[in-house]
């Protein structure tokens, strides 16, 4: 699987974003779908995770009531809606695939990455 994420870009306070990860292959929606993201300095973190149907959803406590992750297994795409986004949301944002269960939070456990999409948030 290989995997483009996109959407990216500098925007205010409060703003919102969305990102897209689109997937090349016929077994997307085998697999359950993830974005990490990681800020200068720091170490990558999971931010959200999506089940193979997309009926299940986890996040984490930083982007809960935020962010909205969401797929379309006809497009074989995942999406990444970020609302009232803050300074501290700024980092690289990488879509991530692995046949995991979709609470999986670890980086380490997922097996396809995409490049990397910015995300800059100005106060």
């Amino acid at each position: 699987v290989q995997l483009q994420a996109s959407g990216g870009g500098l925007v205010q306070a409060g703003g919102s974003l969305r990102l897209s990860c689109a997937a090349s292959g016929r077994t997307f929606s085998s697999y359950t779908m993830a974005w990490f993201r990681q800020a200068p300095g720091k170490e990558r973190e999971f931010v959200a995770a999506i089940g193979r149907s997309g009926d299940n959803t986890h996040y984490a406590d930083s982007v809960k009531g935020r962010f909205t992750i969401s797929r379309d297994n006809a497009k074989n795409t995942v999406y990444l809606q970020m609302n009232s986004l803050k300074p501290e949301d700024t980092a690289v944002y990488y879509c991530a695939a692995g046949n995991l269960p979709y609470g999986t939070t670890y980086d380490v456990d997922y097996d396809y990455w995409g490049q990397g999409t910015q995300v800059t948030v100005s106060s």
